[in-house]
């Protein structure tokens, strides 16, 4: 299928929540290869991931599961994030793709776009109960088609040091409300410290506040996209974090800098939004704090919601350049669903395996070393991870958070309106679409 705009729009249409093209259409822009001569001899794949470990869990796979079905699997090691987008690109452009790549939920619509993915719904559509709805959904992108097999996930969370909010008398928020309230009431109880920061740095965080708040970044009107980056859950999102940094009652530094390290390690930050990773992070920024930090649930909009947003996270995916789909897939499910994988990736890899099985595993019977004083952590999580809102992604992810950086990293210094920011996101998101050739409602 030529690469023309019509086919573009066609593909893009399809990758977000409102769909109006069937799932024929997408099969019939897709790999036309199958694997039928995989059964008539063995099979080689080749699996680009950065997944530390990687290697030995594939291991597991070759001496069994891969031993009986004759289809050896070997990982090669790559870079994350924009850079091996890039490199699937560029590697499909010349034909010559790997069989398998690991690809963050944002870069599947990108990817997908360019008809780099293949469809995988009749080869593994049937380990959609394994995982959450949404985060399912980000797999799918909202169609009938299956995309990739969700590998880890960040549902977002609420941390804070337990023993600096009891000599303060400070309460675990339950609501944005009392988040608001509580960074106040720290600010005039001891002035030279923060709840929190506003990090401009931090795309993800953004987008996963967004996406709690009920945002649709992306999605389609008939044969269109329409970029919803400024829309009222967002406005809401940038709004309250904007008027917390104007008026002062956090900080407005970027995270993971030796500044910001600090300001954790000697509480003078006391709390911190972010995702089920952070014990890993916190145990090198703030090795001081072992022991006195917990995690709860997100703040939500309302006491009467429960949801998170997603921060990070990454799916397996079947390439179009592969010949042999069946096993492509087979392998894919076998990596997040089996048991035996699972506890392979958690103990290796250091993953929060995306399959809810998993999550309530002997793996995750035990807490963080870094938080030894929480016994239920995983127990929380594992239920706050259900509770993942649906996303909608669109084909250049990159750019919405590039733009993100440089606007909300200026308003945010200069503590100036976020709204103004975010208009900028928006505006820089619709002109780069336009620029590829997509069609952008109004």
């Amino acid at each position: 299928m030529p690469n023309t705009k019509s086919r573009r729009l066609s593909r893009g249409a399809a990758v977000v929540v409102a769909v109006t093209l069937g799932a024929s259409t997408l099969a019939a822009c897709g790999s036309s290869k199958d694997d039928s001569d995989a059964r008539s001899g063995p099979v080689s794949l080749t699996y680009w991931t950065w997944t530390p470990g990687m290697d030995k869990v594939v291991d597991l796979w070759n001496k069994g599961p891969g031993k009986k079905e004759q289809i050896t699997v070997t990982a090669k090691k790559q870079a994350s994030g924009d850079t091996l987008v890039t490199k699937i690109l560029t590697a499909h452009k010349a034909k010559n793709g790997p069989d398998l790549v690991q690809a963050e939920y944002q870069a599947l619509p990108t990817l997908v776009s360019n008809d780099a993915l293949a469809d995988i719904a009749k080869e593994a559509g049937s380990a959609k109960g394994k995982f959450a709805p949404g985060v399912w959904q980000q797999t799918t992108l909202g169609t009938d088609a299956v995309y990739a097999i969700p590998q880890d996930i960040g549902p977002m969370m609420f941390y804070y040091r337990t023993d600096l909010f009891k000599k303060y008398g400070l309460k675990v928020p339950t609501t944005w409300d009392e988040f608001a309230q509580t960074a106040r009431d720290l600010k005039k109880k001891a002035p030279d410290k923060a709840l929190t920061t506003f990090s401009a740095n931090d795309s993800g965080l953004f987008a996963g506040l967004a996406q709690q708040a009920g945002a649709k970044w992306w999605t389609t009107s008939g044969q269109k996209w329409k970029v919803g980056i400024d829309d009222a859950a967002t406005q809401k999102v940038a709004g309250f974090w904007g008027g917390l940094v104007k008026e002062g009652a956090i900080d407005n530094q970027p995270m993971y800098t030796p500044a910001w390290n600090n300001a954790i390690d000697t509480g003078k930050q006391i709390a911190w939004v972010s995702a089920v990773w952070a014990p890993g992070t916190l145990s090198t920024a703030a090795p001081d704090t072992k022991g006195k930090w917990a995690m709860a649930p997100l703040p939500q909009w309302s006491g009467s919601e429960n949801v998170t947003g997603s921060w990070g996270g990454s799916s397996t995916a079947v390439t179009t350049d592969s010949q042999h789909k069946e096993a492509a897939a087979k392998f894919a499910t076998w990596l997040n669903t089996d048991p035996e994988a699972l506890t392979a990736l958690a103990k290796e890899g250091g993953i929060y395996p995306a399959a809810t099985t998993a999550q309530t595993s002997d793996a995750f019977a035990e807490p963080p070393a870094f938080f030894s004083n929480q016994a239920d952590f995983y127990k929380q999580a594992a239920d706050i991870a259900k509770t993942t809102a649906p996303s909608a992604w669109g084909p250049n992810v990159n750019v919405a958070y590039q733009s993100f950086k440089d606007a909300f990293g200026a308003a945010a210094k200069n503590k100036s309106d976020f709204a103004a920011a975010l208009k900028t996101m928006q505006d820089a998101t619709v002109a780069d679409m336009k620029k590829q050739g997509f069609e952008v409602a109004q």
